[in-house]
């Protein structure tokens, strides 16, 4: 494996994310324009990776955010210390009152059953971590005088602002310059961009952004959106999903960014909202392409969060130094594992990861 990962006796932290974290409402079985009743968790397409690595995988976890300082933000702390993640790198924003200059994400969704697919609506304008700016950060300090592995950041972030991506770049670059290996998930979120240039802004700003990073991470649909690469012989809607077209997609991909030593995607394919077909291809410049397990109707609790959990999964391996085979199983282990619990983020065990990427089923342990 070409990736470089400094020592953990060296580090602080073993993994850093760098994003948004939202509160998310979660209506259960019902609908968000129907229901009485939310349950409340913390997310973030770029902490979940870091929230997974904590809690399913026992590693040292820290995020790198903002929040508005007010009871809803003190909540996010909390679901946060909860998950064991370190809130030492959370700029606290003072609140205005009624979130005219500042306030926290929120973000409606409902899991979706059988026909009636996932619905999310979010309610993030003005939050404070799509204000930050770069200079506001101590980069040095974080991967320099206290160390760490690894950095994980992605294309949700970017897109909350123009200066977003302008930090994505300045952490990036400091992460590189003391040794951290740095991963960032495509994300392509349509909502997202869609008011401020739609795919040729997603593109311009993910192009820049690529030639930094060390593990690219997307499912089909983002490497097509963010990145412009095209994945032959499927539908518009990304329903067919041929292997061989997938590794010539990867493989362009390497081709063009030589930066790139790891490239990680998720294959599904929707029936239903609860029965997906699940999988996960990945490619080593060193080791070439390995294929993890492909679950065929694997039944869906709640898909969100999913990629994120194969996100962690892999680096998972790849931090401990596993071929590339086994950190992609480990992947769509954890991925599909996730999907079976409410909420974004892991509550399953890094046990019942390995016994499934190793090939175990789901009969009863007593």
């Amino acid at each position: 494996m070409s990736l470089s990962i400094r020592p953990a006796s060296e580090c602080r932290y073993d993994i850093a994310s760098l994003g948004e974290i939202m509160l998310r409402m979660d209506p259960g079985e019902g609908r968000i324009r129907t229901t009485r009743q939310f349950r409340v968790w913390e997310g973030g397409g770029e902490y979940n990776v870091a929230r997974g690595l904590r809690r399913a995988f026992g590693l040292r976890a820290v995020a790198v955010t903002a929040l508005a300082d007010n009871e809803v933000g003190r909540l996010v702390e909390d679901c946060m210390l909860t998950g064991g993640v370190d809130t030492s790198f959370i700029s606290w924003v003072p609140y205005d009152g009624i979130g005219r200059e500042v306030r926290n994400g929120l973000n409606f969704t409902e899991r979706g059953f059988g026909v009636r697919g996932a619905v999310g609506v979010s309610d993030r304008g003005n939050t404070a971590i799509s204000q930050i700016k770069p200079g506001q950060v101590d980069w040095d300090h974080l991967f320099g005088e206290l160390g760490v592995r690894w950095l994980h950041t992605g294309g949700i972030f970017a897109a909350l602002s123009e200066s977003t991506a302008e930090v994505v770049i300045e952490a990036v670059t400091a992460a590189k310059k003391h040794g951290t290996v740095v991963s960032y998930d495509l994300n392509y979120r349509p909502s997202l961009w869609k008011t401020i240039g739609g795919q040729a802004k997603a593109q311009e700003v993910n192009k820049a952004i690529a030639p930094l990073i060390d593990v690219m991470i997307g499912n089909e649909e983002d490497f097509t959106a963010s990145l412009g690469f095209e994945v032959q012989g499927t539908g518009d809607n990304l329903d067919n999903l041929e292997i061989d077209s997938f590794k010539a997609m990867i493989t362009e991909a390497g081709r063009t960014y030589e930066n790139f030593q790891v490239i990680g995607t998720t294959l599904r394919t929707v029936h239903t909202a609860s029965d997906n077909d699940w999988g996960a291809i990945a490619w080593s410049r060193d080791e070439g392409f390995a294929e993890a397990t492909h679950r065929e109707h694997l039944e869906i609790l709640d898909r969100v969060g999913g990629g994120d959990s194969f996100a962690s999964g892999l680096i998972y391996g790849l931090l401990e130094g596993e071929p590339i085979q086994t950190a992609v199983e480990y992947g769509a282990a954890h991925g599909a594992l996730a999907m079976t619990t409410p909420g974004d983020t892991t509550m399953v065990t890094k046990a019942e990861v390995l016994k499934l990427a190793g090939g175990g089923s789901a009969r009863v342990d007593r």
